[in-house]
Parts: C-alpha cells; structure tokens; sequence
C-alpha cells in the first residue's frame, strides 16, 4: 500500500497525540469511511441529460426508464 507523505506525517503526529500507533489511526480512519453511509434524501435528485431537436424537455425518473426497457422485452419476447 503506498500512502501519501503528507498523509502520513498527518497520521505519525496524530499517533503520537494519541498515544497508539500509525495501524489505530489508519485503521480508525478506514472505519469511520466506511461506516458513513449516505442517505437517500442527502443525495440531490436525479436528472437524466437528453438532447432534442427543440423539442420541449421531458423529465425522466430512473423508473419510466426500467418500464420502457420491461416493455422491449416483453414485445422482443413476444416477436413483435
């Protein structure tokens, strides 16, 4: 694993404030980054970019996508 220098200084100088060792704080560091979850709600809307031919613009969600993509293929299972 390659750490960046500045990096580990930061981590060397917190070691020692602490008193543990470089392996706590990293580890400690990686726990806390995997721990933080990120709600929905936190996250901003989701926009589909569509380019048209100056054509009004439709807003789209990810469901009328999954649909439309449900509905090819039960018209290519059907042969139609």
């Amino acid at each position: 694993m390659i750490i960046d220098d500045e990096l580990l200084q930061q981590a060397k100088k917190r070691a020692g404030e602490q008193g543990v060792t470089v392996s706590d704080v990293v580890n400690r560091a990686l726990r806390e980054a995997f721990s933080e979850r990120r709600s929905a709600a936190a996250l901003p809307p989701f926009q589909m970019v569509t380019f048209g031919r100056g054509q009004p613009t439709v807003d789209h969600l990810p469901a009328d996508l999954s649909r439309a993509a449900d509905q090819d293929d039960e018209q290519a299972l059907r042969g139609s």
